[in-house]
């Protein structure tokens, strides 16, 4: 299971960078990651690993526990970030950077699949998250898009790139974890012969 865990992790962090790269907006979190980064003067890895670390801490009072995969969500994940982040360029085409946003987005959804199905500990924001939801008993929806909706105005008011790969994100993530979670199933489960 460590495999999986590292690889859909690595994915993930790679697509985030992908998504900053395109410079057409980000996802909400990375949004906030960049505003702070600016803010901080840091790079956008160190202020995803310093954000999710302060996540993790609201774990405490929420009386969750963090599990192995918790924990390498938070490192590979912004190393991942900063390391594509700061290697790929922005190109000036617009349709290679539209090519960057799909690609960042796929990456995104099938990293996302592979780590979930380890079973290893939820990501600190996943972990809030699904303890807000039983503590408050509202839909995980809402509680999910009330955080995402803050962070997202928190980090554009920062100075993060908030723009059309942020909707593209929005409106299609959903889709790429589970198109990626459905193919994750079929190649697990083996081939039915009549």
């Amino acid at each position: 299971m460590i495999a999986p865990l590292v690889g859909g992790l690595s994915l993930f962090g790679f697509g985030e960078g992908l998504l900053v790269a395109s410079h057409w907006g980000a996802t909400p979190w990375t949004v906030f990651a960049q505003g702070l980064a600016r803010r901080l003067d840091i790079s956008i890895g160190w202020s995803t690993l310093l954000i999710s670390s302060v996540v993790l801490l609201t774990w405490w009072p929420l009386r969750e526990r963090p599990g192995f995969g918790t924990i390498a969500n938070i490192l590979i994940i912004a190393y991942c970030l900063d390391l594509t982040s700061t290697t790929v360029t922005t190109p000036s085409s617009p349709w290679l950077r539209a090519l960057l946003m799909v690609a960042g987005v796929v990456a995104i959804g099938v990293g996302s699949a592979l780590y979930l199905t380890t079973g290893l500990g939820p990501g600190p924001r996943d972990g809030v998250m699904t303890s807000l939801h039983r503590r408050l008993r509202v839909s995980v929806v809402y509680v999910r898009l009330s955080i995402e909706v803050v962070v997202l105005s928190v980090g554009w008011l920062l100075g993060g790139v908030v723009g059309v790969g942020t909707a593209f994100f929005a409106g299609t993530i959903g889709f790429s974890i589970g198109l990626s979670l459905n193919m994750l199933d079929r190649l697990a489960t083996p081939a039915r012969h009549d």
